[in-house]
């Protein structure tokens, strides 16, 4: 596992727009931490490295939001998902497998149903205002290849 701090706002959309400009088609992120932590804004940054014009906001009630780049953008926020049957019926294989790439806020709420290659992400509130700690974790050597051109 790696960690990377931020020590400001703008530290934080440089990481996340460096992460999607490193990105590839079939790609999956998996992000966590406390409410407040960040997880929305660092979309937002990612999706302006996979150069997505529009406004990223959080798809909290509709489950996914999808954003057109130089791959599709598929932004889920699974914090209100009270069964996994819902992801069921929104398709969620067809994103996951898909051409695009996945952004899923709260993923621990569906651990189980991500597949084995993906970058985990915790973020947490750092000690001072808006310091932020990324914890990154590749689950393959692609991933890690991922993470440590990110931390150049």
């Amino acid at each position: 596992m790696k960690k990377i701090i931020s020590k400001s706002v703008e530290e934080t959309r440089e990481i996340g727009y460096k992460l999607g400009e490193l990105l590839s088609k079939g790609d999956i992120l998996c992000l966590t931490g406390d409410l407040g932590a960040g997880k929305t804004t660092f979309t937002k940054s990612i999706a302006e490295g996979l150069d997505v014009d529009e406004d990223v906001t959080s798809p909290t009630f509709t489950i996914i939001n999808e954003y057109d780049g130089r791959m599709p953008v598929y932004h889920f926020d699974v914090y209100r998902i009270m069964s996994i049957d819902e992801m069921y019926d929104i398709g969620y294989e067809e994103y996951f497998y898909g051409d695009g790439v996945c952004i899923i806020e709260w993923a621990t709420q569906i651990v189980e149903l991500i597949p084995k290659e993906h970058i985990w992400i915790e973020i947490k509130l750092g000690d001072e205002i808006n310091t932020r700690e990324f914890y990154l974790d590749g689950r393959t050597d692609y991933y890690q290849s991922v993470i440590e051109e990110l931390i150049k």
